[in-house]
């Protein structure tokens, strides 16, 4: 979820050639809530600097349980691998999209997402 009031880590990830690997829990994940302003929201957020050029690569994590709804609106093309749960999406014309475990999202920029509050899920 790129948006310019998430805090990222600059620490670049990739600063020397080879295979690393990164264990569930290693980055802190920053509550929605306070970010977004939206009490009732139930939902975390972290994303790691990967490369460190003009355009970087990012890994972001998601996470939310049931609270309330929000809307979010991508500045970037994003895609979330969902790896835990269920993610329940809708489009402002009121389509509804469910992505479950091993399924792929792709957003596209500036178009609004609103997540349903009954989400309760995990993404990369």
């Amino acid at each position: 979820m790129s948006q310019s009031s998430t805090e990222t880590n600059q620490n670049n990830l990739s600063q020397e050639p080879g295979i690393q690997v990164f264990k569930a829990g290693t980055f802190k994940l920053n509550e929605l809530n306070a970010l977004l302003e939206i009490p009732g929201l139930n939902s975390q957020i972290g994303e790691v600097t990967v490369t460190g050029n003009s355009n970087p690569l990012t890994i972001g994590y998601f996470a939310m349980q049931p609270g309330d709804e929000f809307e979010f609106v991508y500045e970037f093309v994003e895609y979330k691998v969902i790896t835990k749960g269920k993610f329940v999406m809708r489009d402002r014309q009121g389509n509804k999209y469910i992505a479950e475990a091993g399924d792929v999202v792709l957003f596209t920029p500036n178009v609004p997402v609103i997540f349903d509050g009954e989400s309760d899920g995990e993404a990369i």
